[in-house]
């Protein structure tokens, strides 16, 4: 066989890609349960976070959502319920398209759903160094305790420090990421209509 003939070339071609394949898929099949123990580390970590429930190390996360998280299944999905300082609070994983993928992220609000009590981003694609600061901590810190409007949230550009009013629902915005920060408002304010329609038909208990 000529190597510079289009036989030798396209089985080559089909050798070297059938290796690759094999080892992508050995490489997938034996770190598949490590990838899933830290994709639920991830997400119940976010929701104790979410629902103000403290941690000090990783090794403490299953223990103390088995201890304090209730699954609620509703038509719209699981909500995790906590009860903290003597009050319920419902939390939610919310998603949305940002300006370069999927957010995923947990909303919590109390019980008569007039107050967010925590935010947490689980996963983004949005661009590190602007849209992609929404993970970082005095973003997602001005979300608890914000009072929900009538409207729900508003999301505005501002000093890129944080929202210090939490009675005026509005929450600063990423500096230069004015449609990553229109797709978080329009995220939590979609989960919000769901809490308060979930809150009228009894289904917060």
């Amino acid at each position: 066989m000529k190597r510079d003939g289009m036989l030798y070339t396209v089985l080559f071609t089909f050798v070297i890609c059938m290796v690759f394949v094999f080892f992508l898929a050995l490489a997938n099949e034996l770190t598949k349960d490590r990838v899933a123990a830290n994709r639920r580390l991830s997400e119940r970590s976010a929701i104790l976070a979410a629902l103000g429930i403290a941690y000090s190390a990783p090794s403490q996360v299953d223990s103390l959502y088995n201890s304090q998280v209730t699954e609620l299944k509703t038509d719209v999905g699981t909500i995790y319920k906590a009860t903290v300082d003597n009050q319920n609070r419902y939390a939610a994983m919310v998603t949305g398209p940002g300006l370069w993928g999927t957010i995923r992220a947990i909303l919590a609000v109390d019980e008569a759903v007039e107050r967010i009590e925590g935010f947490q981003i689980v996963s983004h694609n949005e661009t590190p160094g602007l849209g992609g600061r929404i993970d970082e901590g005095w973003f997602q810190a001005q979300f608890r305790g914000e009072k929900i409007g009538p409207e729900g949230i508003v999301v505005l550009q501002g000093s890129g420090k944080g929202d210090p009013d939490p009675n005026n629902s509005q929450l600063d915005g990423v500096t230069g990421a004015s449609r990553t920060s229109q797709a978080i408002q329009d995220i939590v304010n979609r989960e919000i209509r769901v809490f308060e329609t979930l809150r009228d038909q009894g289904g917060l208990r």
